[in-house]
């Protein structure tokens, strides 16, 4: 049997992460060899894997990357069992390296089938279990392509994209706020003018009918009802919506005995009122017309367009939680 150096030990160790008396062991398991070495931790790395298969792995790191050229981007997270394993050093160091590779790949299998240190991404993740003894696993995996592109991540627990339809000056600042806004409020679609039309209407149903309900409760105990909105997208609120609402918000004033000649300084923020009222999908959903979270006097549509002519033509969202 070949002799077993500190130098054999150390150089295991180096390429595998592995503690010192895993990597002697596996060495002497595999006498002296030291690729039949790396076979014997990953083989363990594979038992502890299916002995954990069903363990939970909501903690971990979430990656963002951008290339060079700015134009493509990728953001996943290396999920494991305890914030313990996430914080430490050489995890995200790995975490980080993986984001390297993971910019060249459209998907997570392709991803995970790529080469990672002489290995694939998938081996490796294994190999790494018999080191840490926890679950390893890519969770979320999302790549963009936009003429910019532009990322924020938020605690190495949220990261985000953000595609520009151009590269201008104040493109990377627009990128990140938008990135940032994306992170901490979530969206599912650009703008509401992408919602179908029988997802409002079912939408609004089941938000109303929810709303009522409470409501029914709150009324038993004496506390103060919920506003029960007539809408809850912009792509409800037709000309024909507006102008009732106009009227309607008129025969209000007049009711309360307001002079005719002050209306018209009144009626921009009842209808201003109105709309952030009947909109309540669209602040939580289109990533446009939510309020921004730096500046809660405008949407982020209006911060977009007051930074120049790029617009936002794409985003996406990687979350442990």
């Amino acid at each position: 049997m070949a002799k077993i150096t500190a130098a054999d030990v150390n150089k295991l160790r180096k390429a595998t992460g592995a503690g010192m008396m895993d990597c002697k062991n596996a060495l002497v398991e595999a006498e002296g060899d030291f690729d039949k070495a790396i076979t014997v931790l990953r083989k363990k790395g594979q038992k502890i894997a299916e002995k954990r298969a069903d363990r939970d792995s909501s903690e971990g790191v979430v990656v963002a990357k951008i290339n060079d050229a700015n134009n493509r981007g990728v953001v996943f997270s290396l999920n494991c069992e305890t914030d313990f394993v996430a914080k430490n050093d050489t995890y995200v160091e790995m975490a980080n390296e993986l984001g390297d590779v993971a910019l060249n790949y459209n998907s997570k299998d392709e991803f995970l089938a790529a080469d990672f240190q002489g290995m694939t991404v998938a081996e490796k993740l294994i190999e790494q279990t018999g080191v840490i003894g926890e679950k390893l696993e890519i969770g979320g995996f999302e790549v963009l392509e936009a003429p910019f592109v532009g990322a924020y991540v938020h605690g190495n627990k949220i990261g985000a994209l953000t595609g520009l339809s151009q590269a201008t000056d104040s493109a990377e600042e627009v990128a990140k706020s938008v990135s940032m806004q994306v992170a901490s409020m979530g969206a599912t679609t650009l703008s509401y003018k992408d919602f179908d039309a029988d997802f409002v209407t079912s939408e609004t149903e089941a938000r109303i009918a929810a709303i009522e309900k409470e409501n029914e409760e709150l009324g038993r105990l004496g506390k103060t009802l919920k506003n029960v909105p007539q809408y809850i997208s912009m792509s409800q609120l037709t000309p024909e919506v507006m102008a009732k609402a106009e009227a309607d918000i008129k025969e209000e004033l007049k009711a309360e005995g307001k002079p005719e000649q002050i209306w018209d300084r009144i009626l921009p923020g009842k209808i201003d009122r109105y709309i952030a009222d009947n909109t309540t999908m669209d602040n939580e959903k289109a990533l446009l017309d939510q309020v921004f979270i730096m500046d809660e006097s405008i949407n982020v549509a209006k911060y977009v367009a007051s930074k120049g002519d790029a617009e936002v033509v794409g985003f996406k969202r990687v979350s442990l939680a």
